[in-house]
Parts: structure tokens; C-alpha cells; sequence
């Protein structure tokens, strides 16, 4: 799904880029949407499980750097011995049931990109019914869980809440879907969290200052050089203008940049399209590496991928958030 573009902050509310009509008769369907996650929420009786939960989640929808974030916890709690696995909806797979995700087993239609992508360097399963896969994962003897995304689905008690906002772009119009990104109001979806992870550069938002919850700031970096020579880069992912001003930072020579909704799946005549415009630069297709897995194994030979990690500005902070987590795990 592609943003609308109302959905953006600083629009003037009556130019027509803001579509001052179109959200005027969104209003009640944001409404109906609030009212059932608000009513969802007051209902549940979330299962607790006997191993520590940690859900990475955030307010609004499209990409704000969650799976890094989950990886970068999961190599966290392996530092101190630790067995954590992420736990994921497996959105985009086809899969039924709990799995654990296998690298060169699974591919990306059977259990979704970002799962696969995190199956790439540390354990990954996927479950639909959270409670029903995080029993699993404790069964199978794993000691923290990890989840990815989950912060509105009230079914498993999570002992650590972390909410991930883009620092850039916090809340876009500050309206709840489908008149804007939210997925539920900002102050309703703090008063449930214990963290907040600030990625990118961008003043902390007011709404979190009031929380009062602790802050904790990280970036996306790339792991290995950018490589050289010309480049032509494609992504589909929540935002790929973020992705193509990395390689840019990053030293890339890119000649041009393609972007898709997130989570795409590319079509034949799209990557026909695609080498065609490299070859017309001379240059190397390039790609996130969610965007990698979900292309066909030829395809995968073809197409470089440029992996980033979220890097935290204070790991000891982190450490001392996961502090209890970690205890629990090793008791």
C-alpha cells in the first residue's frame, strides 16, 4: 500500500495536495476504526506465557524501522547468553500454523520477507495466533521472545513494550486510518508502552515528552561498503526515499532510483523494466534486503542487496532496559 499523500504533516489543510474533501469523508470511518481497536483492547484478557515477551511495535502504519530494531535486540540479549527468537505475523506468507523459519526451506511467499530477512542471522518464527506460537517457541525452549509488530493486538501480555517512531515523520497528519496513519491515538498507544525508540534525526515529539517514558535514540547504518560504480536502485518498502538517500549518504554513484509500495512483489515485466534501466546507465541493480528475499532465486543472483543495522546511540541504556529481561531469562 502507497501512502496517500493527506496522510503527510505540514499540508496546508485546505490545499488540494491535503484533499480537504477526502478526509472530511474519512471522519467516520477513523471513528468506527478508533472505536474498535479502543473496544478490542478494553476486552482482552492478555495470555501471559512463562518466558519473557518484548514487542517492538508502532503507532503508525508503513515503515518506520522495526525489523532492524528487532535484530538489533535479538544480537543484544545474545550477548549475554541469552536464546531469543522473533516472533512475526508472517505477513505475505501463505504458511498456516507456528513455523520456524529456515533460510533456503522457506522462501518469502510461504512466510513473508521480514521474517526470512530475520531468519538470515538469528532465530525467526512465524505465528498468526500469537499466544498459540509463543507457547511453541517456549516448548521448543526459547528464552525471551522478540515480537515484531503486535503493539495493538492485546492477545499475549508482553512484560517490555518498545514504540518505534520515525523521528522524521512521527505521526504524519495526526489522524487515525484511514484519514491518516495512525493506528491508534499517540497518548492511548504511549500510556501502554515502557520505551520509545526515536530513529533517525528529528526533535523528540511532544506527545513523548509528556509520556514521560524513556527515550532512546538509533539510526540505520549499512553493514558493508556501498558498492562501486553506477547504481540503479529499487525498493518496496513504507518509505524507499529513505533507502535511496542511504546509499546516497553512504557514497553511492546511483543514476536512478524506482520505488514500489511496501512489501511488493515483483512481476516479471517489472524486472524486465528494471535490468533494462540499469543496463541503459551501465550500471548494477540494487536493493533493500527485504526487497532481496522476496525476489526470484535467479533474481537474487543478479541483484545486489545493501543491508543496514539500527545502531543505538546508547547501548548501555538499551542494556539497562532489557536489564529485567535478561534476569528473568537467566533465572
Amino acid at each position: 500500500m502507497k501512502a496517500p499523500h493527506f496522510w503527510s504533516a505540514g499540508l496546508d489543510p485546505k490545499s488540494r495536495e491535503a484533499a480537504p474533501l477526502t478526509r472530511l469523508l474519512l471522519s467516520p470511518l477513523a471513528f468506527a476504526y478508533r472505536l474498535g481497536v479502543q473496544t478490542k483492547l478494553e476486552r482482552a484478557e492478555p495470555v501471559h506465557v512463562d518466558i519473557p515477551v518484548i514487542c517492538v511495535g508502532n503507532l503508525t502504519v508503513g515503515g518506520v524501522g522495526k525489523t532492524p530494531v528487532v535484530e538489533a535486540i535479538r544480537t543484544v540479549l545474545g550477548s549475554f547468553g541469552v536464546r531469543s527468537a522473533t516472533l512475526s505475523r508472517g505477513y505475505g506468507g501463505d504458511s498456516k500454523g507456528v513455523l520456524r523459519v529456515v533460510p533456503g526451506e522457506h522462501t518469502a511467499a510461504m512466510v513473508g520477507d521480514e521474517p526470512l530477512m530475520l531468519a538470515a542471522t538469528g532465530e525467526s518464527w512465524i505465528g498468526r495466533d500469537r499466544v498459540e506460537a509463543a507457547q511453541a517457541m517456549q516448548a521448543d525452549g526459547v528464552q525471551v521472545i522478540i515480537m515484531d509488530d503486535g503493539h495493538q493486538n492485546p492477545s499475549l501480555y508482553k512484560d517490555l513494550s518498545l514504540i518505534v517512531i520515525d523521528a522524521a515523520a512521527p505521526f504524519g497528519n495526526g489522524h487515525l486510518l484511514p484519514k491518516g496513519p495512525l493506528r491508534e491515538p499517540v497518548s492511548d498507544g504511549l500510556a501502554r508502552a515502557n520505551g520509545v525508540i526515536l530513529m533517525g534525526d528529528g526533535d523528540v515529539p511532544g506527545a513523548v515528552t509528556r509520556s514521560g517514558l524513556p527515550v532512546l535514540r538509533a539510526r540505520l547504518g549499512p553493514t558493508k561498503v556501498v558498492p562501486t560504480g553506477p547504481l540503479v536502485a529499487f525498493a518496496g518498502i513504507g518509505r524507499p526515499l529513505k533507502f535511496f538517500d542511504g546509499l546516497k549518504a553512504a557514497g553511492a554513484d546511483l543514476r536512478e532510483a524506482v520505488g514500489y509500495d511496501d512489501h511488493h512483489v515483483y512481476s516479471e515485466g517489472e524486472l524486465k523494466f528494471l535490468h533494462e534501466l540499469a543496463e541503459a546507465h551501465g550500471a548494477r541493480l540494487i536493493t533493500t534486503t527485504k526487497d532481496h528475499v522476496r525476489l526470484p532465486q535467479p533474481e537474487q543472483k543478479r541483484v545486489l542487496a545493501f543491508p543496514v543495522a539500527a545502531r543505538f546511540e546508547d547501548r548501555p541504556a538499551l542494556e539497562a532496559l532489557l536489564d529485567a529481561i535478561i534476569f528473568s531469562a537467566r533465572q
